[in-house]
């Protein structure tokens, strides 16, 4: 008995939708209520899931296919996983003799590489690198595999000695936890291992569902004709269709270059590369746009002489590193600044919950660390009891972390206020946009040489402009602009830090 898979009944103000991941290849066995595909439209991403166990006998709709509201996108077949079982234990058995064949029985043991356990509040994963290829020879604990969430990246290592055999899932696939992504044969080497054959190359039934292969017997093309242009090389319809309309090229006389050739050499080779955006970047690039249209952002500026922690630093930095083992830097400066200004105005350090006003008694400051593979703001937590040489540690530690991708969940959630500096990349001024749920951000940026009016004369001095961008929901402009004033005569006196006044 075959059952019909179609898209759930879309809501009134939504005209169609689109296959945004599918969960399931055609073959799969599948359970009762076990998700198949996900289908995004506008507003929500609906889950489809199976009716009944079974097996996946057809997809008619490949990820990114427009699909409308109970159109049918795939066959499930009830009752087939049975009838599949023994071809699947067929097909394991002669890969087993295979393997048998030309290892020892006893010496060679195949270890499942499985993501990680994900963190409770995320959903699923995108497998971001691998450091081994199929056949790759390994040790224990070796790096073999980066697992990217939209908060951290997680490194899957080597539990034995062994040899890589089959990399299930390619990079840029989404993943679940605990779900298989490959096989280590641990105590083969490598010329034990067998080379991929033929039969275990990817087919043309593996890259192309039952309706894509009848269009392409229809268009008279082969799978080789056919660039896929869908996750790990599919072939989806109009993929087929494309290669159907493109025309065939003629033979080109070789006594003269074709016009193409000489446009080519004109203006010389133009290539241009198109990358899948990452997880985290998409989540930065969510939350940053949520902020702007959620919250009644304001930005206020003003300009801070540095000169005063500038001669206080070129002081005492030598004795500093040599008691503390760490160095003395600019930013110890501003996270005390901070914090004695997060004391006085209550508000900035507070968050908007529903209709209620979120007071926090604690001083949980967000560093905003550049890491290649986005912007990420990490916790320096109870930053108003820790001294100046634990600010710094604690800097230096988060920075080394994002850097590497090594952040924890726990060192990326829960921060009260923010401080980002765009001055090391050479930023003069710039509008931060809030790190939510947090009311207020403040934004440094570089030290630059200007000439200013002191006392009625002219003097250069190094300044720097801070910009505080906050929720006017929540923080008044007296309260802003205090609190930046309060910044800027803390740093431009040190003293004050000291005194507490």
């Amino acid at each position: 008995m075959t059952t019909e898979i179609k898209v759930p009944v879309l809501p009134e103000s939504v005209a169609d939708a689109t296959i945004a991941t599918w969960h399931v290849q055609v073959g799969d066995k599948v359970s009762r209520d076990q998700v198949l595909v996900d289908i995004e439209t506008d507003k929500v991403v609906l889950e489809v899931p199976a009716t009944s166990d079974g097996v996946i006998t057809d997809i008619s709709q490949a990820e990114g296919a427009t699909v409308l509201g109970e159109q049918v996108i795939a066959i499930l077949s009830e009752g087939e996983a049975e009838a599949a079982a023994p071809e699947a234990k067929k097909e394991a058995s002669a890969k087993e003799s295979k393997s048998a064949a030309k290892a020892p029985a006893g010496d060679v043991k195949v270890i499942d590489i499985v993501v990680p356990v994900l963190p409770e509040s995320v959903a699923d994963a995108t497998i971001a690198t691998w450091h081994v290829a199929e056949g790759d020879t390994v040790s224990v604990d070796q790096n073999l595999v980066d697992i990217e969430t939209d908060k951290v990246v997680l490194e899957v290592v080597a539990q034995a000695d062994g040899v890589i055999g089959k990399i299930i899932h390619a990079e840029g696939d989404t993943v679940l936890g605990d779900q298989k992504i490959g096989e280590l044969s641990a105590g083969a080497t490598a010329s034990a291992a067998p080379a991929a054959s033929a039969e275990e190359a990817i087919s043309s039934d593996e890259l192309a569902s039952p309706s894509v292969r009848r269009l392409m017997t229809e268009k008279g093309l082969s799978a080789s004709d056919v660039v896929g242009t869908g996750k790990g090389g599919r072939i989806s319809k109009e993929d087929v269709e494309t290669a159907a309309n493109k025309p065939k090229a003629a033979p080109a006389k070789a006594a003269a270059p074709a016009p193409a050739a000489q446009a080519s050499a004109a203006l010389g080779e133009r290539t241009q590369k198109r990358v899948p955006m990452t997880r985290l970047r998409k989540t930065i690039a969510t939350r940053l746009l949520e902020a702007k249209n959620s919250t009644a952002m304001l930005t206020t500026f003003n300009e801070v002489n540095m000169k005063p922690i500038m001669d206080l630093r070129a002081q005492y930095k030598d004795v500093f590193e040599k008691t503390h083992d760490t160095r003395l830097g600019f930013m110890s400066f501003y996270v005390k600044a901070v914090t004695e200004a997060l004391k006085r105005y209550p508000a900035v350090n507070a968050s908007i919950d529903g209709d209620d006003i979120v007071y926090h008694n604690f001083f949980d400051v967000s560093i905003a660390v550049s890491t290649p593979r986005g912007l990420v703001t990490p916790v320096l937590r109870d930053a108003d009891q820790l001294s100046m040489a634990g600010i710094e540690n604690g800097i230096r530690a988060l920075a080394i972390k994002g850097r590497d991708g090594k952040l924890t969940m726990d060192e990326m959630q829960g921060g009260n206020f923010t401080i980002t500096n765009g001055g090391v990349f050479g930023s003069l001024i710039s509008t931060p946009i809030l790190n939510l749920p947090q009311a207020a951000i403040l934004g440094m940026h570089k030290i630059q040489d200007r000439p200013m009016a002191v006392d009625g004369k002219v003097e250069i001095l190094p300044m720097m402009y801070l910009a505080l961008s906050y929720d006017h929901r929540l923080i008044d402009g007296k309260e802003s602009v205090g609190f930046l004033v309060t910044i800027k005569e803390l740093l431009e006196d040190p003293t004050r830090l000291l005194l507490n006044i």
